[in-house]
C-alpha cells in the first residue's frame, strides 16, 4: 500500500510537469527512479497509464481516470501535513494536563484561566488525581509534579517554584493541647495523616539556627488521601497536619491555621511541569509552560 501511495504521488507529479525529468527535479530523485516508480505502478494496476514518446507524454484513458484519484490522494496528504504543522506551530488541537485536585484548583486553573479564554481553538482536558499517571498511556502533554528531583530520562522537567512544607494546626487545637516548643513535644499530639505523602506520619525537622536534624514518628488516628479534607480537619481542631505552604496560603493569612515549631524547618520540594522528552515540542505545550512559569514566578 505504501509503495502504491508513493507511486501515485510520483505519477501525479509526472503528469503535472509533463515529463519524467521535471518530476525528478521536483522530487529530488533521478529520472530513472521516476520511470521505475511508474512502471511498478502500472504493473501493480495491470494497465498502461502513460503513452511515452521521444517528444512528449500523454495519458491513456485509464491514466486520465487514475490521475484524478492520484491528485485527490496527494491533495489529502498535503492537507494532512498542513494540519499537523498547525497543531505543531499554532495553539490548536487538544492539550492534556495532569495535576492534583489541590494544585489544579488553587494554582493551575488560576494560572491558565486567561490564557485558555484567549485561545478557544484549543481543547483542554484536566486530569486531577492524587495517583501517579503514566504520561504515555494517558497521552498527557504536561504533568504537574511535586518532588525533590525528577529522575527519568524519558521526561523533561521544568521547575516552576520551590515549595515549603509546614507543620500547622488551628488556634483552637493549640489552646486545648499541651504546648509545642520542641520536636519532643510532638509525642503528646495527634497528626492528621495524608496518606498520599511518603512516610505520612514521619516528621523530619531541621533546627534553623544549628542545622540539627530530628526525626519523629507521630501518633495518628485520622487518615485521608485528600489535602482538602486534611485542611478542613485541621481547621476544625482535630490535630496537627503537615502541608505544603502553597496549599494553605489563604488559611494562614486569615488565621484559621498557624505554623508550629517555627524554629524548625521541614524538607522542601520543587514543583515541576513535566513533559515527554522530545526534540521539538508543539507550540501549545511551549506556550502553556511559559504561562505556568510566569504565574509561579510572580506568585
Amino acid at each position: 500500500m505504501l509503495d502504491n501511495l508513493r507511486g501515485m504521488a510520483v505519477f501525479a507529479s509526472v503528469v503535472g510537469h509533463g515529463s519524467f525529468s521535471g518530476s525528478a527535479r521536483e522530487l529530488g530523485i533521478t529520472t530513472s527512479a521516476v520511470s521505475q516508480q511508474i512502471r511498478s505502478l502500472e504493473n501493480e494496476l495491470g494497465v498502461v497509464l502513460l503513452h511515452r514518446s521521444t517528444r512528449k507524454l500523454s495519458l491513456t484513458e485509464a491514466g486520465e481516470s487514475f490521475y484524478e484519484a492520484a491528485k485527490d490522494v496527494v491533495s489529502a496528504a498535503e492537507q494532512g501535513r498542513i494540519k499537523v504543522n498547525q497543531l505543531r506551530d499554532e495553539l490548536a488541537g487538544s492539550l492534556r494536563v495532569a495535576t492534583t485536585p489541590e494544585l489544579g484548583v488553587n494554582h493551575i486553573l488560576p494560572a491558565l484561566s486567561t490564557w485558555m479564554a484567549a485561545h478557544d481553538d484549543l481543547s483542554i482536558t484536566y486530569l486531577a488525581d492524587n495517583h501517579y499517571i503514566d504520561m504515555i498511556d494517558e497521552r498527557i502533554d504536561i504533568a504537574i509534579r511535586m518532588s525533590p528531583t525528577i529522575n527519568d530520562s524519558s521526561l523533561s522537567s521544568h521547575p516552576l517554584t520551590d515549595v515549603r512544607q509546614m507543620l500547622v494546626a488551628s488556634p483552637q487545637y493549640l489552646r486545648q493541647h499541651t504546648k509545642l516548643q520542641t520536636p519532643k513535644d510532638l509525642a503528646d499530639h495527634q497528626l492528621i495523616c495524608i496518606e498520599i505523602m511518603k512516610d505520612a506520619n514521619q516528621i523530619d525537622l531541621i533546627q534553623t539556627e544549628t542545622g540539627k536534624k530530628t526525626r519523629t514518628k507521630m501518633n495518628s488516628r485520622i487518615y485521608t488521601n485528600n489535602v482538602f479534607m486534611a485542611t478542613t480537619l485541621a481547621k476544625e481542631g482535630h490535630g496537627l497536619v503537615r502541608m505544603m505552604e502553597m496549599d494553605i496560603k489563604k488559611e494562614l493569612e486569615n488565621g484559621e491555621l498557624v505554623e508550629v515549631l517555627t524554629g524548625y524547618q521541614l524538607p522542601s520540594f520543587v514543583l515541576y511541569a513535566v513533559t515527554l522528552n522530545r526534540e521539538q515540542q508543539p507550540a501549545k505545550i511551549t506556550r502553556c509552560l511559559e504561562v505556568l512559569k510566569k504565574y509561579f514566578h510572580a506568585n
